[in-house]
Formats: C-alpha cells, sequence, structure tokens
C-alpha cells in the first residue's frame, strides 16, 4: 500500500529572532536559512522518511526553485510522475521564528494555485483500494474538494489536514475517513472555542458533521482522538521545542503512515506524536523530518 500526497510545494524562507514583530514593527533577527517546504511536499516527506511508499501530486513553478523541489522529492525516494511544472514561479513563504519555538508566516501560492482538478485524476485513479490519500488546504479548494469526493468514490479512506483553516462545504467531511485540524482550524469549523475542556464537544460537532474520525492537535498538550474505537486525549513527549514550523505536518504525515501500516488509530496517533516532538527540536521544516529509526 502507499499514501497519495496531494498538496503544495513551497520554497520556505525563515528568519530566526528573539520575538516576532508586532503590526508595524521592525525587528533585528539572526539566522536566515532557506528551505524547501509546503504543507504538502513536507507531508510528503515525512512519509517517505518512515519509510511509506509516497506519492506527490503537486505544481511547481518554471524557476529553480521548483528544480530543486523536484530534485529532492526524488532524492527523498517520492513518485514525482504526477508533480506538473505550471509557467510561472513557484510557491514561497516567508517564515519568522521566535526563540520559543513559536512562528508566523505568509504564503504567496504560485504555481500551487494553479493545480487544476482534473490534474489530480490520473493519481488517484491509479491508487490501490489500500491506499490512504492526505491533502491539505495550500491548493485551490475546488481541487481538494474534487479530489476528496473522486477518491471516496472509489472507495479510498481520505484524511484531510484543514490547514490553514477555511471554512469548508458541509457535503465535503461527509466524504473523509479523518479530519486533523488544531485547535484554531477545529473552533472555525465548529464555532466551539477549543480548550482542555471542550475539545471533546469540538470532535463530537466534526463527527456528527458527517466525518468517522477526528484528530485535534493540541500542541504541546498532544492530540485529542475521537473514534468509534477510541476517545481521548493521546499524550506527546515533554521537548524543547526550536522550530515548531512543521510539526503539524510531520504529524499528519506519520499519522498517514500508521494508519496505512494498520495501527489502531490511537497507535497511529501516539507515534505520530513522537514523530512531531522530534521534529520541534530542530530547525527547517522538511529537513525537521526524523527518519524511522529515529522514533522506533
Amino acid at each position: 500500500m502507499s499514501i497519495l500526497l496531494i498538496g503544495s510545494s513551497n520554497t520556505d524562507m525563515v528568519v530566526k529572532t528573539q520575538k516576532l514583530p508586532a503590526p508595524g514593527e521592525t525587528v533585528i533577527g539572526g539566522t536566515f536559512l532557506m528551505n524547501p517546504g509546503g504543507k504538502g511536499a513536507n507531508q510528503a516527506v515525512a512519509a517517505a522518511r518512515l519509510k511509506a511508499s509516497v506519492r506527490l501530486v503537486a505544481k511547481v513553478g518554471n524557476d529553480l526553485f521548483g528544480e530543486q523541489a523536484v530534485e529532492g522529492f526524488q532524492k527523498e525516494g517520492i513518485d514525482t510522475t504526477a508533480v506538473v511544472t505550471d509557467a510561472g514561479p513557484s510557491g514561497v513563504a516567508l517564515i519568522t521564528v521566535d526563540d520559543k519555538g513559536e512562528n508566523c508566516i505568509v504564503v504567496a501560492p504560485g504555481a500551487n494555485g494553479n493545480l487544476r482538478p482534473h490534474e489530480v485524476d490520473a493519481a488517484i485513479e491509479g491508487c490501490a483500494p489500500d491506499d490512504i490519500v492526505l491533502l491539505q488546504l495550500e491548493i485551490p479548494l475546488a481541487t481538494v474538494g474534487h479530489a476528496i469526493r473522486k477518491s471516496a468514490e472509489r472507495g479510498l479512506r481520505v484524511i484531510l489536514n484543514p490547514a490553514p483553516a477555511q471554512p469548508l462545504p458541509a457535503d465535503l467531511l461527509a466524504h473523509l475517513y479523518l479530519i486533523t485540524p488544531n485547535e484554531t482550524e477545529a473552533e472555525l469549523l465548529t464555532g466551539v472555542p477549543v480548550t482542555e475542556q471542550s475539545v471533546a464537544e469540538a470532535a463530537r460537532a466534526l463527527q456528527q458533521m458527517g466525518v468517522s474520525n477526528v484528530v485535534i492537535t493540541l500542541g504541546a498538550k498532544g492530540a485529542y482522538v475521537l473514534s468509534p474505537e477510541f476517545e481521548g486525549l493521546v499524550p506527546t513527549a515533554a521537548v524543547t521545542a526550536v522550530d515548531s514550523t512543521a510539526a503539524g505536518d510531520c504529524f499528519n504525515g506519520a499519522l498517514a503512515v500508521g494508519i496505512a501500516e494498520g495501527l489502531p488509530l490511537r497507535e497511529a496517533v501516539a507515534f505520530a506524536c513522537k514523530a512531531a516532538a522530534i521534529s520541534v527540536t530542530r530547525l527547517g521544516a522538511q529537513s525537521s523530518m526524523p527518519h524511522r529509526n529515529e522514533i522506533t
């Protein structure tokens, strides 16, 4: 079985600083890094380093960033036959990270914004019945919706990481096997402000919208799981965070691997929490993704 990743590819430009700037404020930063990123690409690399068979559907620009991205995917062992080159520029993300590991991010979608619904069809049609399809929201919502519905029609298990946060069509959730919002995204989708006390309410609200399984990520607290087999908090290890930029992407890639390997959802979430805890101790997005031996 394999994991089909449908999503974005960006180049991340990262500046480390003591504190995040307030509106209108200029702060002096420190280390500058330029790394491959994008939620789709990050999750693909996370899954590939954990020994999954990964195929990526993405669109990159006709520029050096696009060339470097594809070369990087191939070095990670990712199948890039469905990565399309666009005539315009690649996507970029401007990221500021403070000394507590918190970040703020602005994304210029570039080629990601031009990934069309029909460009995902062949990859979905090539999936085996037990493959996992994993998506995020850094490509057009029309493409995401088309991919989810087409995958569900073929009986594939679809995981949606609804990030960056945005409203979703009501009927879309019913086609999902699993949704993985963080607190902000869960609140946007349900209207329930997510706290330790209310996270169960938010998870049940999502399940009532039609999603069979819900995992709400809670940062350093772990993740809350609601499924037919288990409901409750899965804790994560206490670590000193250096950069949380791609922690959610690491979590989702690892979670897809655990599910693809047949782990019960609770165990797959625990596996994903371990991977994400390692990733936040390192700078960068794809560069922070752990390898299988680091977890096992």
